[in-house]
Formats: structure tokens, sequence, C-alpha cells
């Protein structure tokens, strides 16, 4: 059997930004990957917004990690070439009962660090976003957007680098102490495999759940419940009407911040994503959902074209809250909280994970 410093399960954004973080050519790393190519699941099935820390918790992981990472983020980019662009997002109010939720998204970023926030007036916000309908906005200068593959891309060159390795369609089902070290077994290319490891990441993202409750030394209380929350997005037929990413008020009762309009590095406008949880994994976006996402959209963008809408792709949240439940927090649980030598478990990574992956994946070296 096969014995190497450092594990890294799973190749989406996180796994790939702590390989990149870790890999050392004094230290072997493996980085292995359940499917045959990186970042298959949630890390390229999103909006691939750099997210400037608006939203969440005051002190959460989530609010802390989003601003030191987008920092970070931006950085990376800008030494590795990895094409983004601050471009902006407006968060619109779209008739004066919304103005108090405004001023309280306000504050609460405030209260997480975010000092940049520009309040636009509705004679402004018609000079800048003719096309949107609101009788005020907010406007975040530090929000971007990122090519999320050539991001992943990028890091697994930075741990290639360093003398890291990837090996694709292996999945590590079981993770066992004997006392020397941790074995990870598993199926790699159709046949069984097995290796040994000092160090283990899990970052599993949709799949860690199920792994940690296949690893030594952890109980059910210290694997948190899985709540798989798709969130499926339209594209838009031809030239955006819009500068900048528009949200409109987060939706009561909801786990998402409602069916926004952001653009990618191609000038492509897509609207999404919606909330819908699962049992399984469900990528399918229907067709039907048009009329739906019209009537959410139509309240910001009066000129929509409905028939320009496309079912375009989705993506599942690994999230650690269910239906109608507050969110829950990026949990990063390391042998201080789980008592086991060596491993970090890496639970509910959902937005921002991918603006915060360099920050955890800091984190999780301390950790280690």
């Amino acid at each position: 059997m096969d014995s190497i410093d450092t594990l890294i399960i799973g190749a989406g954004a996180l796994g790939l930004a702590c390989a990149a973080r870790l890999a050392s050519p004094q230290h072997s790393l493996l980085i292995v990957e359940r499917e045959k190519l990186i970042g298959s699941h949630t890390s390229s099935r999103n909006s691939e917004v750099i997210h400037a820390g608006i939203y969440y918790e005051p002190g959460s992981l989530k609010a802390e990690l989003c601003l030191e990472g987008r920092e970070r983020l931006y950085a990376w980019c800008a030494e590795r070439d990895v094409p983004h662009r601050r471009i902006g997002k407006l968060l619109v109010a779209v008739e004066d009962a919304e103005r108090a939720k405004l001023e309280k998204l306000a504050a609460n970023a405030e209260a997480c660090g975010v000092g940049d926030l520009r309040k636009i007036g509705q004679a402004q916000l018609a000079e800048m976003e003719p096309a949107v309908r609101g009788v005020a906005a907010l406007l975040s200068p530090s929000t971007g957007i990122i090519d999320s593959h050539l991001y992943m891309h990028s890091l697994l060159t930075a741990a290639e680098q360093q003398d890291a390795q990837l090996v694709l369609d292996t999945r590590v089902d079981s993770l066992h102490h004997d006392g020397d070290g941790w074995i990870a077994s598993g199926v790699s290319g159709g046949e069984p495999f097995q290796i040994k490891a000092q160090r283990v990441v899990n970052a599993g993202g949709l799949f860690a759940q199920g792994l940690a409750a296949q690893t030594d030394g952890l109980g059910a209380a210290q694997i948190p419940a899985l709540h798989m929350c798709q969130g499926r997005y339209f594209t838009y037929a031809g030239r955006s009407p819009f500068q900048h990413l528009i949200y409109p008020m987060p939706e009561a009762n909801t786990a998402g911040l409602g069916v926004h309009a952001t653009l990618d590095l191609g000038g492509q406008l897509r609207f999404g994503p919606d909330v819908r949880y699962l049992d399984t994994l469900d990528y399918v976006v229907d067709e039907a959902l048009r009329e739906p996402f019209a009537t959410a959209i139509s309240r910001y963008f009066p000129g929509l074209d409905a028939s320009r809408l496309n079912p375009g792709y989705s993506g599942i949240r690994p999230k650690l809250s269910g239906p109608g439940e507050a969110a829950a927090d990026f949990v990063i649980q390391t042998p201080a909280q789980h008592g086991q030598p060596g491993l970090v478990n890496l639970f509910g990574i959902e937005s921002p994970g991918l603006t915060a992956s360099l920050a955890i994946a800091e984190r999780v070296a301390a950790a280690l």
C-alpha cells in the first residue's frame, strides 16, 4: 500500500485551493476526485460571482472568510491571469415597501466590515441601469465575476508545480485510522484501491457527509445533516440590457437571495438561482419554469421578453439548513473539534464558498 503525507478528497474549488496551499516538494500530496473532471458539481454550477460579503451573519465564518477570501481571490486572479472583472452589483428595492430591507442590508454589510457600499437614488438608478425598475439601490463596487473553470485550473497548476498529483475517477468510501495514519479505501478506475496518508482533508462537497459517516472516530453528532438545495438558471438570448449584476431584495422564508441577474465574462446574461430542496442529485432545468422565472424577473426588469428565456443549467448547494430554517454557517471541523489527528472535514461550503476558497484553505493549513 502506497503512503503519502497529505490526501485531499474532492477536486472542486475548495479541495484544489487546499491543495495549492498545502502542496510542497518536501511533502507528497495527492488529490482524488470521484468524477472524471475537476469541479463537476457545485464549483462549476453557480453564478461565478465574487461576493462582497453583504448578506452573512456578522462574526460568522461566512462573513469573515468572504471578506478575506475576496481580497485573496482578486490578488490571485491578477497574479495568475485568471479572467475576472469587478463589475459591481446593484441591490434594488423595487418599491417603497422594500426600502427598509435595503437599509437593513446596508447595516448588516457594515457590521460585516463591508465599507464601500454606495446608496443610489431612483434617478441615479435609472441613469445607471435604464432597464431596471426600482426606487432605490445599493451599489457594491467590490462584487465581481470570475471564470470558475479557469480559476480551478490555476489552483491545480499551482499545486502541481509543487509536485502534487491529481487522480480522477477515484472515490474514497471510508477512512480508517490504524494508529499511524489514515487508510483511505475506495474505488479508482473501477478497481479497489487503498492509500495511507498522515493528513486528510475531506473536501467532498455534496459527498462530504457520506464519507464522514464511514470515518473512524466520528459519531453522528459530529456530522451535520446535508440538505441538498437545487438552484436553476435561465439564460437570456441576445444582448444584455444591464451593465451591473442586478439583485432584488432577498425573499422572505427562502434559502436564496432571489432570482437575480448575473453576467459571465462573455457578456451572457443569466437569471437565477431559485430554491428547490432535493433528496437525490438532479440537474434538470424544466422549461415549465419559464413562467415563474419571468414573473420574478419582471418585478425589477419590466421590459423582459419571456420568449428569450432559455433553460440554462443548475447547481446544488450542500446546505446544512433545511426548508424554513435559518441559514447555517460553514463548518470547518478540525482535530480540535472531533479529536481525530490530522483530519479536517469541510461541511456546508455553499455560497460564498467560491469567493472564500483561498481563505478557507488558510484555515485548513493552520489546523493541520
